[in-house]
């Protein structure tokens, strides 16, 4: 795609904002009226990311935005039996479960439901009718408008998403289990938006699955917004498994305040292009953030990491996990960025980022990067690109394991590190299991979602003899 096509792109979504202003503004509260205003002209101004920009020279968006794409700005359907769509078959995993279909709310019952501890969940939409004032507490408080120009891009369109507030002391007992699937024979744009805000001295846990059901082309662009209050905290697991002709945005802005707790966990299984935007802002003091990642790529499959951690106030941790493990043309970038202010004396930020490259034609690009203006810190940062362990190949072999299965093992063992940052169990096995068939070539983009495959009770076997090592 040459310049002028995607000005001739750029200007197509211009004229979509224009001609559809009355159904984007239509659910708005005062205040996201003036979001999608200042983002519509955000989005003029920024267009769509370059390779010229420094922190997108590594991702390639030309493919991706050569399609003539479709957006929905009507909903075209309201009650949807989601069973129809999802099937969980995570076993003993029991979740409250909040559904998007090519980015709007569907539902078997209510758009908005509120659980006998308080929590609202449900359409953001909605949600603007229902609790004005709650949404224009909290909405635009964790996110930067002018990052880039998606981000701008999906304040000004998005229409929908998922609504999810828990009051001060309130501990929701069972996950939040957020779906996000593409199903459209058409090759779709969608735009998404989630707020999630958690009171004081409360705790959520949250999984978030991006699952695509047909091998159309689609484009998201999703951006979740997070504050985490006083004392609270927020387990939150990304899993995406996408098909080969999609594209994610994916923008995730945590916000924590005064001794809040933060677990991120992304895990990537499939996906033809997906780029992980992740901001966590330490806004009071002792607050603490794990974030961690493990992607599995191959053929040419492109994942792009971008974490970003701002220490602000004193006394504050962080620490960053994110392994790759790359095949045949696949191509993978990780940029981690700890900014530690001035006033962020007695910081602990930790950073680090390992691959394995499994052919001569996999790439990978690691940028591990601190930013440090305060004197009593302890941080460190690394990265590493490799291969599998020549030593470690010739041990295991030489303990009667072929070369397949000890190539499956070694790739195992090393995504394993962040799989058991997974502290839900029955999740933790299923997900276990599905990185197993990824890495045995058994696993590809499933009918439902990234938790179900087809044999859904049988015990995926790792026949591997453990014994012999």
């Amino acid at each position: 795609m040459n310049n002028s096509q995607q000005i001739s792109l750029k200007e197509r979504f211009e004229k979509q904002f224009e001609e559809h202003k009355k159904n984007l503004y239509k659910h708005d509260t005062r205040k996201v009226a003036e979001y999608r205003s200042q983002g519509y002209d955000a989005f003029r101004r920024l267009g769509f990311p370059t390779r010229k920009l420094e922190d997108w020279k590594n991702t390639d968006l030309k493919k991706a935005l050569e399609t003539d794409y479709k957006q929905e700005f009507e909903l075209t359907h309201e009650e949807v039996n989601v069973e129809d769509l999802f099937e969980c078959k995570v076993h003993d995993f029991d979740t409250e479960i909040s559904s998007l279909l090519n980015g709007w709310y569907v539902y078997t019952d209510s758009p908005l439901k509120k659980l006998p501890d308080g929590t609202i969940m449900g359409s953001l939409a909605k949600a603007m009718k229902e609790y004005p004032d709650l949404v224009d507490q909290y909405y635009g408080e964790a996110f930067r408008l002018e990052q880039n120009g998606f981000t701008a891009m999906n304040t000004a369109f998005a229409q929908d998403g998922v609504f999810i507030y828990v009051p001060d002391n309130v501990k929701v007992k069972r996950p939040i289990q957020l779906i996000n699937i593409i199903n459209k024979n058409e090759n779709i744009f969608i735009q998404n938006r989630n707020l999630v805000v958690i009171g004081k001295n409360a705790e959520l846990t949250m999984v978030h699955c991006d699952d695509s059901v047909n091998h159309n082309i689609s484009f998201t662009n999703s951006l979740t917004e997070a504050v985490i209050g006083e004392n609270a905290g927020l387990d939150h697991y990304k899993l995406q498994n996408l098909n080969n002709n999609s594209s994610l945005i994916n923008s995730s802005f945590f916000s924590l305040e005064k001794n809040s707790r933060l677990k991120a966990n992304a895990i990537t299984l499939n996906g033809g292009l997906i780029r992980n935007n992740i901001h966590v802002s330490l806004n009071g003091e002792n607050g603490a953030a794990d974030v961690y990642g493990v992607f599995l790529l191959d053929r040419e499959q492109h994942v792009d990491n971008q974490v970003f951690i701002d220490h602000r106030m004193p006394n504050c941790y962080s620490n960053e996990l994110f392994k790759g493990i790359l095949d045949e043309k696949s191509t993978g970038v990780f940029n981690g960025h700890i900014m530690v202010r001035k006033d962020a004396q007695i910081t602990n930020a930790y950073q680090n980022n390992k691959n394995l490259l499994l052919t001569d034609e996999a790439k990978m690009n690691a940028k591990p990067f601190l930013e440090i203006y305060a004197d009593d810190v302890k941080c460190s940062h690394g990265a590493t690109v490799g291969q599998l362990d020549k030593e470690a190949m010739f041990y295991l072999k030489s303990r009667g394991i072929d070369a397949d299965k000890a190539r499956t093992l070694l790739m195992y063992a090393f995504a394993a590190e962040v799989i058991e940052k997974i502290s839900i169990e029955p999740l933790k096995v299923r997900i276990d299991d599905m990185v197993k068939r990824r890495l045995r070539g058994e696993l590809s983009v499933c009918d439902r979602c990234v938790l179900h495959c087809s044999e859904p009770e049988k015990e995926i076997e790792f026949d591997i003899d453990l014994s012999k090592i």
